[in-house]
């Protein structure tokens, strides 16, 4: 089973660049990006609130759950 996250994705809809997302919600453009790759092993709920405000969207826009083949 794999989270796969579509911040890319939600970036390229709302004409946004990482590095102002970064700034509107408050984490480095670094820590955005292993959050934007699936490197992160966890995500706080404030931050993937700020996440969702900043891009205006829903967690399961971001986050998607795949099962294994």
């Amino acid at each position: 089973m794999q989270i796969i996250v579509n911040i890319d994705v939600m970036l390229a809809r709302r004409k946004m660049s990482s590095g102002e997302l970064a700034a509107k919600v408050g984490i480095t453009p670094a820590n955005l990006s292993v959050l934007k790759t699936g490197k992160a092993k966890a995500v706080r709920f404030s931050t993937l609130a700020a996440l969702c405000s900043a891009l205006d969207c829903q967690p399961g826009d971001i986050l998607e759950f795949r099962e294994d083949e």
